[in-house]
């Protein structure tokens, strides 16, 4: 049983989380909840951001960094080996998850580090490929792609690989536009569950709003539900919503799709898109396209006509 335990997250992965992205996606696409919105320049950066981390960037600092780190600690291979397997199974959970809450924060609220983030909101749709839609640099720098390495080096590659498996299931379901979360609040007798569900983890309901293009609708929180695995650390910081709602619409308000090459290796290639943040010269955060909210009423001889109905979109995105 465990043999067959370790073979899941072994492949997980390998090969196994690529067929599982696979199979959801096509799930996804099927019954369209993607949209109309997936174009082609969204499809090639999509397939791209997916593809060059995994066939590129990870292998590259795998070979390199197992070459270099003996060379930083040479009398550290395998000092880890003694801790037992639930122990750094939880201690990896934390260090790993909690930095990237960090530095996923930090690229929201530092507006020069916003443009490396920008990618990963810019589409008008959730589904399972959001989950590595990034620029590039952005994924060079993820703390996550040396500490797999390291981890191997002193000796907690078995913990590491599971705490991987499962951060990955957990993100890729987070982002999936498939609401498997939503039974948990329609139904009485699972609120108990959802309650602790959605303190814990990330959720398509917690993580969609973190992905909405508003925030004044009271569901939208882009400025905050920022947990990757663990939904823990937005409660223990303070930047937490939770509505059980999901947003109505997704991505950046003044977004006007860029290129897919300017968006997944900005600063390298600059955006065509005139008064884009990723183009040259562009602002580090650009104001959204604020649209009346409510009734537009006009008065005509002491009466009120009321002629449309708009939304109204937040002030800044970063």
């Amino acid at each position: 049983m465990i043999q067959f335990i370790e073979a899941i997250f072994t492949n997980l992965n390998t090969w196994g989380l690529a067929v599982l992205t696979l199979i959801i996606g096509v799930f996804e696409f099927s019954f369209g909840l993607y949209g109309k919105e997936w174009n082609r320049n969204e499809k090639l950066l999509d397939l791209a951001c997916y593809a060059l981390p995994r066939l590129v960037t990870r292998p590259l600092v795998a070979y390199f960094g197992l070459k270099f780190v003996p060379f930083i600690l040479p009398h550290s291979k395998d000092a880890f080996e003694w801790v037992p397997f639930f122990w750094g199974f939880i201690i990896i959970c934390i260090y790993d998850d909690l930095t990237q809450y960090w530095y996923h924060r930090l690229h929201h609220e530092i507006p020069w580090l916003w443009r490396f983030h920008r990618t990963h909101h810019s589409a008008s749709y959730m589904g399972m490929a959001m989950a590595s839609r990034q620029n590039i640099i952005y994924t060079i720098f993820f703390s996550q792609t040396y500490l797999t390495v390291i981890l191997v080096y002193l000796g907690l590659g078995y913990p590491a690989l599971f705490a991987k498996g499962i951060k990955s299931l957990i993100t890729k379901m987070a982002h999936s536009s498939i609401k498997w979360d939503k039974p948990f609040y329609e139904k009485k007798w699972l609120h108990p569950i959802a309650w602790i569900l959605e303190r814990t983890i990330s959720t398509p309901a917690t993580h969609h709003a973190h992905h909405a293009d508003t925030i004044n609708d009271g569901v939208g929180h882009y400025k905050g539900n920022f947990g990757n695995m663990f939904f823990l650390w937005d409660i223990i910081f303070g930047t937490a919503l939770i509505t059980r709602q999901y947003p109505k619409s997704y991505g950046i308000s003044h977004y006007e799709g860029d290129e897919w090459y300017a968006q997944l290796l900005w600063p390298i290639f600059k955006s065509k898109v005139a008064g884009s943040e990723l183009a040259a010269n562009g602002p580090m955060v650009r104001e959204d396209i604020v649209k009346q909210e409510g009734p537009v009423i006009h008065k005509q001889e002491n009466k009120e006509i009321i002629l449309e109905t708009k939304a109204i979109t937040p002030g800044l995105t970063g």
